[in-house]
């Protein structure tokens, strides 16, 4: 970026920073010095890195916290697209706990537009800035509760294998937006039921001529 003059950096980082937060909903000044996975210390390592780099070479820096984005052409591997190839495959949906932990899910496009408002943003900016700023839905879907709703999106039944829970995974995510609001003009358009039903509709349009590989 130094050697070809670009001044603006958007970072994609995570709500996994937040770790298992006490406080609800995470706002980006709660304090976020324990992480409990690898992924979530690298995610805020990268934060902190960036915000070297914008104070050494005057880079805007945006850190954006993105909460379980979903979607169309979401990876096979995660929770919702790993759902749905289990229901497809007629495999037991793999539950990690009892279902009671939740999650703020983000629907892919609403994320696009969050990226996009905060490219405008730097655009406009005389001086250059470091902000934190979260994108989530701003509301919480139990794990069952999303199992449900992708089954009943894709129009099946599912068989629950519940397995012991995770020890990266967290009990909760939960988005505080009030500064996306102010800072982006930005919020979620995309509720959970509708976001489902679209992914749905796009993952058995995707597999209806390839195979679906067993999880």
């Amino acid at each position: 970026m130094r050697r070809v003059y670009i001044d603006t950096f958007i970072y994609g980082s995570s709500s996994s920073v937040y770790g298992n937060n006490d406080k609800a909903p995470f706002a980006e000044a709660d304090p976020v010095r324990e992480p409990i996975s690898p992924y979530a210390a690298t995610k805020r390592s990268g934060e902190l890195l960036a915000h070297t780099f914008h104070h050494l070479y005057d880079i805007t820096v945006h850190c954006l916290r993105f909460f379980t984005v979903y979607g169309p052409r979401q990876r096979p591997d995660l929770a919702i697209h790993k759902f749905a190839r289990q229901l497809l495959t007629d495999q037991p949906i793999t539950m990690y706990g009892d279902g009671t932990s939740s999650r703020d899910y983000t629907y892919v496009a609403d994320i696009v537009d969050g990226i996009l408002k905060s490219l405008r943003r730097a655009e406009s900016l005389d001086e250059p800035e470091y902000e934190i700023i979260n994108l989530g839905g701003s509301e919480t879907t139990q794990l069952k509760e999303l199992i449900s709703g992708i089954a009943e999106a894709m129009d099946m039944t599912p068989e629950i294998e519940q397995l012991p829970t995770q020890p990266g995974d967290v009990k909760r995510t939960y988005a505080d937006i009030s500064k996306a609001k102010r800072l982006l003009d930005w919020k979620p358009e995309t509720p959970i039921d509708k976001g489902l039903q679209q992914f749905a509709d796009w993952v058995k349009d995707y597999y209806a001529d390839r195979p679906v590989l067993e999880v």
